[in-house]
């Protein structure tokens, strides 16, 4: 049965964060990505249906955001916040998570990402189900660059929310997954391979390696 993360499991965890940020960085990625979205264990802090603390981590929005705040903070300071970004999806139901209703969601993230804002991070990644009000008030208060990817968008509306002031950048997703000459083929307006998704977390080259690209003449 899962358990409850003691108060030294949880620095534990902010700790092994921190190691493995900088793990990546001598290994010579550029910088990384806090997932804090889908389901995951920071989302799950974040949601009220799976925090049921007590403690300084659970019940106000305020306690429910602290460890995705320190999580961040601590990455920031082992590699560098210009390296940093953070990933979170607002209300998405995904592994149960339920984060209540509209207003409620707003009140979370709207704190969140404001505390998130300080720590001068590189980038926000918003996986949006489709708050635009919620993901507005995103844009006015967060000082750097925000990737938005909208759920269920068609190749036509991929730019959607850079035309509208949203975002700055629309990461492809699922598009580049199966297309690995996507930038040839939106540039000249080829049609895209198919995602195959019984083939994702598959382990294998099936659907991994083998989607054909365009032939070159």
């Amino acid at each position: 049965m899962p358990r409850e993360l003691s108060a030294n499991d949880i620095q534990a965890t902010i700790a092994g964060f921190r190691h493995a940020a900088a793990s990546a960085i001598a290994a010579g990625a550029d910088g990384v990505e806090i997932h804090g979205a889908n389901g995951y264990l920071l989302h799950q802090f974040l949601s009220p249906n799976s925090n049921h603390r007590t403690d300084e981590y659970g019940g106000s929005v305020e306690n429910r955001s602290r460890f995705v705040v320190a999580v961040a903070r601590a990455v920031a300071e082992e590699i560098g916040a210009e390296r940093t970004g953070i990933r979170i999806s607002p209300a998405f139901p995904l592994g149960g998570i339920n984060e209540g209703d509209p207003a409620d969601v707003r009140t979370q993230y709207r704190h969140l990402v404001g505390e998130l804002a300080t720590l001068d991070l590189a980038y926000l990644h918003v996986h949006h189900l489709g708050d635009d009000e919620l993901l507005r008030s995103f844009r006015d208060t967060w000082p750097a660059a925000i990737l938005v990817v909208r759920y269920g968008r068609e190749r036509e509306q991929i730019a959607d929310d850079i035309d509208a002031g949203l975002a700055d950048i629309a990461p492809l997703g699922r598009f580049a997954l199966a297309n690995p000459d996507i930038v040839q083929r939106l540039r000249t307006g080829a049609p895209l391979n198919e995602l195959d998704p019984g083939t994702l977390y598959g382990g294998g080259a099936a659907g991994y390696t083998d989607y054909p690209a365009l032939a070159h003449a």
